[in-house]
């Protein structure tokens, strides 16, 4: 099995060497997303972390879409914020967010990293693996 690119421009264009996402087999892996707009590359939401986390799971969502899957297919989320402070808020919307894409009522694993992120403007960047289910 040979690995593929996924790539589509309903998710903000990589900035670096990588891709939007890889697929191989059943597994996909999207990079880490943060709340661009995909038309104009511009960094939404300064300073709301609740919209920069829907921004960035609608960025995340379309990447698994291009891969074949489906949100609910999605087994790990890894969402990393710049502050601790901004837990709850990002929080209460990411719940939002994956009860209405997760329809089987299974929601994904997680794990949540204070870290630095690569723009000042970010204030939530979020991963995600999912298995697709060719069968479906």
């Amino acid at each position: 099995m040979s690995k593929t690119p996924i790539s589509t421009p309903h998710a903000p264009a990589p900035a670096h060497t990588f891709h939007q996402g890889v697929r191989r087999g059943p597994f996909l892996q999207v990079s880490g997303q943060g709340p661009v707009d995909p038309a104009t590359g511009e960094y939404l939401h300064p300073g709301d972390v609740a919209a920069q986390t829907t921004r960035t799971l609608e960025n995340v969502r379309a990447i698994v879409e291009a891969g074949g899957a489906s949100f609910d297919d999605v087994m790990m989320l890894r969402v990393y914020l710049t502050t601790r402070d901004d837990f709850a808020a990002m929080n209460d919307a990411y719940g939002e967010f994956v009860a209405a894409h997760c329809p089987s009522g299974v929601l994904p694993s997680r794990t949540t990293v204070m870290t630095g992120l690569p723009r000042a403007e970010m204030l939530v960047e979020i991963d995600a693996f999912a298995v697709v289910d060719d069968a479906a």
